[in-house]
């Protein structure tokens, strides 16, 4: 097992889960990993030396307040399926990793309607309650804002904004009891007005769906994540983290090193 460097990163990923179960077509395949890949996942990041950070601790890192090891990443999960707390919180209890939740407060504890027209099957899926958000802050998690209700905040006017938005926080900070400063935007989709808005409102960090690497003094509404499909291996996700992209492909390593190997020939 490779030791975490206490050298402080100077980039760091974030990574973008959403549900952990089993997929029923090829549609679902994408953004649902299942569970047994989901714990190979954990491990090969435990035994490649990295460890998740709080979110907290992520965000002030982001504005230099503290540092972090090297090898530090942020673990998140958009939607709030019942399956991060049926699959993958037993798997980071043994490990005793943190991780982020986001919300759509004005559906816990019922399904993913938003996807009834998205899924070919029509199919949707439980979302986390009350008793199930409860027993997981205790293991490590926080939970914070996805909207109220999935919506495409950068296709509503500022009124429904302000209600996706501060409705969001305001019934989350109701349900945990404490502030609730972080939101990931649904679909990722935003615009300067979204900003505008979430900071209005109270938020101090959004995060979207832009792949890349994150650093210290970058803009804290547009934290950059990786997507984790499905179909990714454990070796297709160390890839990923690698380069800082959702691309995790051999192919992508070969043409790195190309680019790499060129470089160097081309300025010798």
């Amino acid at each position: 097992m490779t030791a975490i460097s206490p050298e402080n990163a100077n980039r760091a990923v974030v990574l973008m889960y959403h549900r952990v179960g089993t997929a029923g077509n090829d549609w679902e395949a994408k953004y649902c990993v299942a569970p047994e890949r989901f714990s190979a996942h954990m491990y090969a990041l435990r035994d490649a030396g990295m460890r998740p950070c709080g979110i907290a601790e992520f965000v002030a890192w982001m504005q230099g307040q503290q540092t972090l090891p090297s090898g530090s990443f942020l673990l998140t999960f958009d939607d709030g399926f019942l399956g991060v707390y049926e699959h993958a919180a037993p798997v980071l209890a043994s490990l005793g990793w943190p991780a982020t939740v986001f919300l759509v407060t004005g559906l816990l504890g019922q399904r993913d309607v938003w996807c009834e027209k998205e899924n070919p099957s029509g199919k949707t899926y439980p979302l986390l309650g009350q008793v199930e958000i409860e027993a997981m802050r205790g293991q490590g998690f926080s939970f914070h804002s996805h909207s109220r209700t999935h919506a495409d905040l950068s296709a509503l006017p500022d009124n429904l904004l302000r209600v996706e938005l501060g409705g969001s926080r305001t019934e989350l900070e109701s349900v945990l009891e404490c502030q609730v400063p972080y939101v990931a935007y649904p679909y990722g989709r935003f615009n300067d007005r979204v900003l505008q808005i979430a900071q209005e409102i109270g938020y101090e960090a959004g995060f979207s769906v832009q792949p890349g690497f994150n650093r210290p003094g970058q803009s804290l509404m547009e934290i950059r994540r990786l997507d984790v499909f499905g179909t990714d291996t454990a070796a297709n996700l160390l890839r990923k983290i690698k380069f800082g992209t959702n691309d995790g492909s051999w192919g992508k390593m070969v043409r790195y090193y190309g680019m790499q190997i060129m470089g160097k020939m081309l300025g010798g």
